[in-house]
């Protein structure tokens, strides 16, 4: 049995692929923002699902200083990670930045899980084979760095969709640098019914479980085991092409260096 994080599962997809992960017997580290939202969702799993190796950590992914308590608490607590499922992500907030006056959207969607994921990069490297499945989206815009910095604002739709591509060419790289750790980003529908997508469009085209689904065979499934550096579109239902600036090395080497500053700005 694997131990998995999963972060943003007590609402949407993350959840919905929490209560699959926990039919299988998998050790469950959930995350949420609420800690009364997470131990109701611990709760809930644990009823629907018989299975009781299932925990969780509270971490406000807007606040670069909760996530380095929660990578402090989690190495202190477990041995390994086999599977850590970035799936936190915002797209409308009634705040528009965090307290580094960065925008939420980037905040979240990318700043969360680049500072998670190296966090945790020793406890992944403890499993025999790990995986980092992260959260893109088929939103994808070229990253501009003063939106990246704070400095200029744009429409939520145009940071979100900025903030998936930052995420995508990250994943790319952090494939390379860890080879040993299967990375895959992936969109996980367009415009699933979830509560994100309802408050941003009003409605949505697919069902829910066709993301959880893909999180789910991603993270465990055997077929993926080679597929380090990948993008898969499941609105396809295949790996893909992600935007071309994922595949530019110098723009991924400006955004790394740039995220770099700002991080210790």
């Amino acid at each position: 049995m694997k131990t998995i994080v999963v972060t943003g599962s007590t609402d949407g997809i993350g959840k919905l692929a929490a209560i699959k992960l926990a039919k299988d017997g998998h050790q469950l580290i959930l995350h949420g923002r609420s800690s009364e939202k997470l131990e109701n969702t611990i709760a809930e799993i644990k009823e629907r699902t018989t299975h009781e190796k299932i925990s969780g950590f509270v971490s406000d992914l807007a606040d670069f200083e909760s996530i380095k308590k929660m990578i402090a608490e989690l190495s202190q607590t477990i041995s390994k990670i086999d599977v850590l499922i970035n799936n936190a992500g915002v797209f409308k907030s009634p705040v528009q930045t965090n307290q580094d006056g960065l925008d939420l959207r980037f905040a979240v969607n990318y700043f969360a899980p680049y500072l998670l994921t190296n966090g945790l990069v020793a406890l992944l490297q403890n499993s025999d084979a790990p995986r980092v499945i992260n959260l893109s989206s088929a939103a994808q815009s070229s990253v501009d760095l003063k939106t990246l910095s704070g400095k200029k604002i744009v429409s939520s739709q145009e940071t979100y969709a900025q903030s998936k591509l930052a995420l995508t060419m990250w994943s790319f790289a952090f494939a390379k640098a860890h080879p040993s750790i299967t990375t895959i980003a992936v969109n996980p529908g367009s415009l699933l019914n979830t509560n994100m997508v309802k408050e941003a469009y009003g409605h949505h085209w697919s069902p829910a479980d066709k993301g959880a689904d893909i999180l789910y065979e991603l993270a465990v499934s055997d077929k993926h085991q080679d597929s380090n550096g990948k993008y898969f579109d499941n609105d396809q239902g295949i790996f893909s092409d992600a935007h071309q600036d994922a595949y530019d090395q110098e723009k991924i080497n400006v955004l790394l260096s740039e995220t770099e500053k700002i991080l210790h700005r």
